[in-house]
């Protein structure tokens, strides 16, 4: 029995090719700190890390890599976002099909300091409704902050139309790229992004533990930092630094994983992120002309490929998904994931709360193959 990996929403497997490779090379060779150190080696690690900041600007168009801020993971970068900027009495546009990363912190702020925010609605699709946004817009409104695409239902929201609303009204427009950084191209100046948050480990084919968020200096210089503690720059004071990214980047970072995330990065660049996006869209229709003619399941979402990525949510009418989802990996070898994938708003959104859903996700290395034997397995199983 082969495994087969079908969670890649979850975290990219296998990771891009050369990943491990560069993050061995570094830890033996190198294994240097920045900052720290005023020899050779430390330097090289510098110019290392600097050249990953090169490449996420690179791929997210934009101009400053020194607005780059690493961080631990992507929900650590939405912490540092939110908890940041707003202040007691401000309210934000969030859409329904949002993660938790991004609800819990606005709830705990709900909570403790009078931090409103009003959800965009979004159809059974999970598709959202645009000419809305701008009647929820109110006085103390301050950010529209909104996942790029839904990790339940794969749906894509329209970001730069939703970007230009935020920029006509003066809000900032903060963006949450898990699902769709490396896979769907992203441009901060066309989409008017003002907080692009991003991590290494899903379609950018990195290692896990390394994320962060690439920021304007409008909304930079409206941000107070989470933590603080040494960064190697302005050691004769014990104030922050005011300047970029030290001023968010305190203590050591996670240099094997911003190594490797540069191997993905580099990776990315040659292979292109449009190849990719093609090979997933064709194994996902695949995937969903094959589930069509299985009676047994409801697609949630579109059933189609348009305006998605390759993640697709089913219910299954014979029985509980979650038993579904053991038998699957415990026979068959093929792993998913089941449940309310931290987002119980958008199951409500889509109809599925609280039952959830099973997803199904593709990646760069998925084959034709494994979508047929998943297919076939589907067809059969009963539990």
């Amino acid at each position: 029995m082969n495994a087969i990996y079908a969670d890649q929403a979850a975290t990219s497997f296998p990771k891009a090719e050369g990943v491990s490779e560069a993050i061995t090379k570094y830890l033996l060779s190198n294994g240097k700190n920045i900052g720290r150190g005023g020899y050779q080696s430390a330097y090289e690690t510098a110019n290392l890390v600097y050249d990953v900041r090169e490449k996420l600007c690179r791929l997210f168009d934009f101009d400053k890599p020194s607005n780059v801020v690493f961080t631990a993971n992507i929900t650590y970068a939405i912490n540092m976002i939110i908890k940041g900027f707003l202040k007691e009495g401000d309210h934000v546009l969030v859409s329904s099909m949002e993660h938790n990363a991004v609800m819990r912190p606005l709830v705990q702020l709900a909570n403790e300091k009078q931090v409103e925010f009003s959800r965009i609605p979004c159809n059974s699709f999970g598709e959202l409704c645009v000419e809305k946004v701008e009647g929820m817009i109110k006085k103390n409104t301050k950010a529209i902050i909104m996942l790029h695409a839904s990790n339940v239902s794969g749906t894509v929201m329209p970001i730069e139309k939703v970007g230009k609303i935020a920029k006509k009204n003066g809000l900032f427009f903060i963006v949450d790229s898990a699902q769709t950084a490396g896979v769907i191209p992203i441009s901060m100046k066309e989409m008017k992004i003002d907080a692009l948050t991003f991590t290494g480990h899903k379609g950018l084919l990195g290692p896990q533990g390394i994320g962060g968020f690439l920021i304007t200096d409008q909304l930079a210089n409206q941000l107070t930092p989470l933590v603080s503690g040494g960064t190697g720059s302005m050691s004769d004071s014990e104030e922050i630094p005011d300047f970029l990214p030290d001023r968010f980047e305190a203590g050591t970072l996670n240099l094997p994983g911003i190594i490797g995330l540069g191997e993905a990065l580099s990776y990315l660049e040659q292979t292109g992120i449009n190849h990719i996006y093609q090979h997933e869209m064709e194994l996902t229709k695949y995937f969903l002309e094959g589930v069509k003619k299985i009676p047994s399941f409801q697609i949630i979402g579109h059933e189609d490929i348009s305006n998605r990525t390759a993640v697709v949510s089913l219910q299954w009418k014979k029985g509980d998904e979650a038993l579904l989802a053991f038998e699957l990996d415990h026979s068959y070898g093929i792993m998913t994931r089941v449940g309310m994938h931290c987002a119980p708003n958008a199951h409500k959104t889509l109809g599925t709360f609280p039952k959830g859903t099973i997803r199904f996700s593709f990646g760069h290395k998925n084959k034709k193959e494994e979508i047929e034997e998943i297919l076939a397995v589907l067809t059969k199983v009963r539990c």
